[in-house]
Formats: C-alpha cells, sequence, structure tokens
C-alpha cells in the first residue's frame, strides 16, 4: 500500500501502472521513514551529521561546501515555491550540462516536492516537445547558454508555462540566481512520502517512441544504500567523477547520489573527454571514476606516457562491452579491478556487478545487495546453467512506467525483463551475450548479430538524442 501522498499535483500518482503490473519489490533491508524528502536527505541532513565544511560540488572554476550547497538550495527553493509557483507534484524539467547549478537546481525542485525531469542539453524543441507533452511539465529550469531550443518549444506548448533561465556558471547572473540571493537560507521542505514519485527517467528503448520510468522519492537513496555502499563502499574522503551525463540515470546516480549520500565530493565536467577526465583526476586526485572502456583506454596510454592516475581506487565501466584485454591491462598497471556491471534506466542504476575481492574478466558478475537475477529460456522456464536467454531481474527498484502499456512487457511474473540476453554459470556469475533485439532466430538456433555487443543504458537507451 502507498503512504499518503504530499503532491496537491496528483499526476504522477494517478498515471503509477496498475499494481497488478508492478514488478515485485525486495525491500528488506532498506527501511526509511515514511515521510522522506530526498533533497534534504543530500543536503540540510548531511550538514546536521557534521559535513557542513566538507566540499560536496567542484565545477566550472568553484568548490561548493555541504552548507554552500544547503544554503544556496534553500533559497532556490523559496524562489520555485514563492516566485513561480512550483507546486508540491508538479513536473519541473531541468535543462543543463553537467554542472553545481544543475544539481542545485535538483535539489530545489526536490525540496518543495516537485517531480524533477533532467534532459540532455543536445535534445532539439520537438524532442523537448515529447518529454514535457509526455509528462505534463508546466515548469523548467535552464542553464542560460541552452535557452534556444527550449523557448521554441515553450511557444508552441500546451503544458509549459514557465521557463527560467540559471547561471550553469559561477557567476550568479541569472534570473534564477537573482531571485534567489533575496531569499532566506533556511527553508522548510515538503514532507514528501517515501513513495512519492521524485524523478522520471526517460528513455525510448528501442521502440521509438520516449517512455518515463517512475522513482520514487526511496528509490533514489536505495541505489546509493545499496550498489554504493556494498560494492563501492564510499567514503567521505573520496572525490567522483565521470563522462556520463545527469540527464542519464547512470551519471546521475554515479556522479550526484552517491557522493552527497555519504559526505564525499563530486567533480562535475561540462566537457568530459577522456583527456580532460585524465586532467582533473590528477589535478583533484579523483578516486571513483564512471566512464566507459573507451575512455579507460586512453587513460592506460596515458599512464604509459607518464600520468599519475594512481588516486583511482574504483573504476566503474558502462556504455559498452569491457574487452578482456581492457580489464586485463587495467589491473596490470593499477593492481586494481575494473568493476563492470549492467543496469538500466527502468532499474535506476547498477543491479549486477563484479566486486573488489569477486571479479573475472568478460563477466558482469552477481546480483547487487537486494537484487536476484535469472536467465530466462524461450518458454519463461528458468534457462539451465550454460544456456543463454532473456535476463530478468528483481529488486528493491523496478519498472514503473508512467501511463505506459510497455510496461505489460517489461514486468512479467512479478520480474523487470531488461531485454539483454546473458548465461549464467556453474557458479552463478551473469556473463553478458547480446542485446534481445540483436539476436537472430534462424533454423530454430539463436545468433547474435555482428553489430551486437553489450549497450549500456547509459548510451543507447535513449533514442530522441541526434
Amino acid at each position: 500500500m502507498l503512504s499518503v501522498s504530499a503532491h496537491s499535483d496528483s499526476f504522477t500518482r494517478d498515471n503509477l501502472p496498475p499494481a497488478e503490473q508492478w514488478p515485485e519489490f525486495l525491500l528488506q533491508g532498506f527501511d526509511y521513514p515514511e515521510r522522506l524528502n530526498v533533497g534534504v536527505e543530500l543536503t540540510d541532513a548531511m550538514v546536521a551529521k557534521g559535513f557542513g565544511d566538507r566540499t560536496a560540488l567542484i565545477g566550472n572554476g568553484r568548490r561548493r561546501t555541504y552548507k554552500e550547497l544547503t544554503d544556496w538550495t534553500n533559497r532556490l527553493a523559496h524562489v520555485l515555491s514563492e516566485d513561480l509557483g512550483v507546486k508540491p507534484g508538479n513536473r519541473v524539467l531541468i535543462r543543463s550540462a553537467n554542472n553545481p547549478a544543475m544539481v542545485a537546481c535538483w535539489l530545489a525542485a526536490t525540496k518543495v516536492g516537485a517531480v524533477v525531469v533532467n534532459t540532455m542539453p543536445m535534445l532539439r524543441a520537438g524532442e523537448l516537445g515529447q518529454i514535457i507533452d509526455k509528462a505534463e511539465i508546466s515548469h523548467a529550469l535552464c542553464d542560460t547558454r541552452l535557452m534556444d531550443e527550449l523557448v521554441l518549444c515553450a511557444k508552441d506548448s500546451a503544458f509549459l508555462k514557465s521557463v527560467v533561465g540559471f547561471d550553469g556558471t559561477s557567476n550568479h547572473d541569472a534570473e534564477l540566481d537573482r531571485l534567489a540571493l533575496e531569499k532566506s537560507v533556511s527553508y522548510t521542505a515538503v514532507a514528501t512520502g517515501r513513495d512519492d514519485v521524485a524523478l522520471l527517467g526517460f528513455t525510448s528503448g528501442t521502440t521509438g517512441s520516449p517512455k518515463a520510468t517512475m522513482h520514487f522519492h526511496r528509490d533514489l537513496l536505495i541505489i546509493a544504500d545499496g550498489y554504493a555502499r556494498e560494492v563501492l563502499d564510499v567514503q567521505p574522503e573520496d572525490i567522483f567523477i565521470g563522462s556520463p551525463p545527469l540527464a542519464f540515470t547512470f551519471g546521475f546516480g554515479g556522479l550526484a547520489i552517491f557522493p552527497l549520500r555519504f559526505g564525499a565530493a563530486a567533480t562535475l565536467l561540462e566537457n568530459a573527454s577522456p583527456p580532460k577526465l585524465i586532467e582533473i583526476i590528477q589535478k583533484y586526485r579523483a578516486t571513483v571514476c564512471f566512464t566507459a572502456p573507451t575512455a579507460y583506454r586512453v587513460m592506460l596510454q596515458a599512464m604509459e606516457a607518464g600520468a599519475d592516475l594512481s588516486s583511482l581506487r574504483a573504476a566503474v565501466s558502462a556504455g559498452e562491452t569491457l574487452p578482456a584485454p581492457v580489464y586485463d591491462d587495467w589491473i596490470a598497471k593499477t593492481g586494481k579491478p575494473m568493476l563492470d556491471g549492467i543496469g538500466a534506466t527502468e532499474m535506476l542504476h547498477i543491479f549486477i556487478t563484479n566486486r573488489f575481492s569477486d571479479h573475472r574478466p568478460s563477466c558482469t558478475g552477481k546480483p547487487v545487495r537486494g537484487y536476484q537475477g535469472r536467465v530466462l529460456a524461450a518458454d519463461g522456464a528458468e534457462a539451465p546453467r550454460g544456456e543463454v536467454g532473456r535476463l530478468a531481474v528483481r529488486g528493491p527498484t523496478g519498472c514503473r512506467y508512467l501511463a505506459d502499456d510497455r510496461q505489460l512487457s517489461y514486468v512479467q511474473d512479478g520480474w523487470n525483463v531488461t531485454g539483454d540476453s546473458f548465461m549464467m554459470d556453474a557458479d552463478g556469475y551473469l556473463h553478458f551475450a547480446a542485446r534481445n533485439d540483436d539476436m537472430i532466430i534462424s533454423s530454430g538456433y539463436k545468433m547474435q548479430a555482428q553489430r551486437s555487443r553489450r549497450r549500456c543504458w547509459l548510451m543507447t537507451r535513449w533514442r530522441n538524442a541526434p
């Protein structure tokens, strides 16, 4: 049973799939109070725990402490609720590259009880329009450097009524920032429910039209208290860095939620090319990196040329298949394993992964704490060990599409069927084979198409990007 919602705008709860279409949620060990606001948990609560003077965010030439981030997000929350009229449950779109200002806008919108939709800077007006129409978005916060396409979209939108610019640099020279400077640093956040929707993650999968995945406040903490705590063992001394956009749930978890949950710091790059990653890792002595194998290849070459990346203790790989030679070379060079894993926008983040103490080449690993995985044969029964079939998972997070019939295909018998083909070996380790849509059936045999490779949700489940 869902708790009483704090949303006066009931759109998201009204458009949750019917309960009988939900996956089975395994929530044991993930206990949160009935009233839970993630924006508060990652800012005000961290200050109360003694992290106020520690660095939270680094980017665009400045550092922001947890106290500064708390004060600024509270000022922004006042603007959203008092000046812009954002009500609990309203959808707020954020358009920006990775920078501290974007994170602050997300936290502020969450504090006022809004449902946030983070979007890619590369999206055009027509693509933004599809998202706005699907989620009936009324308010948008946009880096002033990216306003043109969103303003063009708003002209013809039946839903988008307010577009306000913020300064993605450190100058505070935009409408939202100027309004915030006049506000109090104290704000009483909306007492949202742990199962109020906090985030809509858009993905078009393989079907062309975008789907919105619905994630509760509790879900955003679960991925930190599960994967980030169990697998990465995040510590306050950690400094995170990576290439995935915050608009993707992979980047959103890895570069915002994970560090802030544990009092660590995140370095946010608008240009996260491999050379820039290498430069910033050395400059700030980053310890945890999220990027694709292509970037790690460049890092290996840079280390051969003298780059000092010894500060990295965790290299998380996603976005494409992790080749065994890259995995082997990384261990040989650093003495530390590269952590390959798989996740999905529908599941919010990584649910199967290797560990520091339990890892193998060309292997995705075992389920994260709280998750279960199985491989399904063509008839829906569990496939024998060593045979390739469809990957099905269940755990504390899972698929809930916003008003979408495709819920029926993604969730089957309480399991999330991800669209990936896997093999489970005799020891229970899962090995990627292909995307299901990359399998060709010929004379009763499954053959992997030549173009097939593992394609994580980071890169390929967003079909609207040019």
